[in-house]
């Protein structure tokens, strides 16, 4: 996926752990820990509020976009058979 999660670094950076920041944000430790492991699919804008809020931080201090490399979108090219 071309969308980085960070909110690992943004904890260790507040010394804050995930299950404090589940409860100051009102969701369940799964649903951040699903987050975290970039597992989501989708956040709400609500809850990416109410992470910033929680860590004193950006939304790009949690979200990073890097470009997936062409290797990783193309399925590979067939490797043609050697002369007998």
């Amino acid at each position: 996926m071309a969308i980085i999660v960070n909110l690992d670094v943004m904890l260790a950076r507040r010394k804050m752990k995930v299950g404090e920041l589940a409860e100051k944000v009102g969701i369940t430790l799964a649903n951040i820990s699903i987050l975290k492991n970039g597992k989501a699919k989708a956040i709400r804008m609500e809850t990416l509020d109410k992470i910033c809020a929680a860590l004193d931080c950006q939304p790009g201090d949690i979200l990073e976009y890097t470009a997936e490399s062409p290797a990783e979108t193309e399925e590979p090219a067939a490797q043609p058979k050697e002369a007998e």
